[in-house]
């Protein structure tokens, strides 16, 4: 084992605080957000309004509501959540069982990257601006849904090429058994991960035995 890659939602985080907390909070500022910022959104309204042509703000405002996994809307949402972050609105939540073990992990030499649908800048957000601290340094790169589909085999074997390791070196962490299913499909070492303690490999980080 030379590389761990792990998902966010519902692995090292809760997944509560994605929905209850991160959706509402980019869902409200999504209109005012492209109104200040025209300039920097107008590449992302122009990608959806080409993949569903109509309002944007409308399209995106539906694509929250029915948790679906587009880059721009990710993108647009990261974009939001930075000032939410940086202005203390609140703070990334980490399991304490997932930093220890993150911590543990990056001590004894291992690489560890995350794959998940929420852009890079948002996934840097929530470990950079975490209730433990700045835990970025414990990461040696990111990957969202720009590399893959999270469900397709694919996309693991490009995040295999683009760490330069053989596939089966690397141990991917996730909640969704659908994409555990496509990191062994190729060629990766996987478990599925239950919070709630359901059907699962693991139901916490401290089950991990490397």
């Amino acid at each position: 084992m030379s590389a761990i890659v792990t998902d966010i939602e519902g692995t090292t985080s809760s997944i509560s605080f994605v929905a209850d907390v991160l959706f509402p909070y980019a869902r409200a500022r999504l209109g005012s957000y492209c109104a200040a910022h025209p300039e920097q959104v107008a590449s992302i309204l122009a990608e959806v309004e080409a993949i569903e042509p109509g309002d944007p703000i409308e399209t995106m405002t539906r694509w929250i509501d029915e948790d679906r996994k587009i880059t721009p809307l990710k993108t647009l949402q990261g974009m939001i959540w930075d000032a939410g972050f940086k202005g203390g609105a609140f703070k990334g939540h980490v399991y304490p069982d997932a930093v220890a073990a993150l911590q543990r992990w990056h001590a004894a030499g291992l690489k560890l990257y995350v794959f998940s649908s929420g852009s890079v800048a948002a996934q840097k957000l929530i470990f950079g601006f975490s209730e433990a601290g700045d835990l970025m340094p414990l990461f040696s790169g990111y990957f969202d849904t720009t590399t893959g589909p999270k469900r397709e085999a694919v996309a693991y074997t490009r995040i295999a090429d683009a760490i330069g390791l053989l596939a089966g070196e690397i141990l991917f962490l996730s909640d969704v058994s659908a994409e555990t299913d496509a990191a062994k499909a190729a060629g990766m070492q996987a478990l599925l991960i239950d919070r709630g303690g359901g059907p699962a490999d693991i139901a916490s980080f401290d089950e991990i035995n490397l």
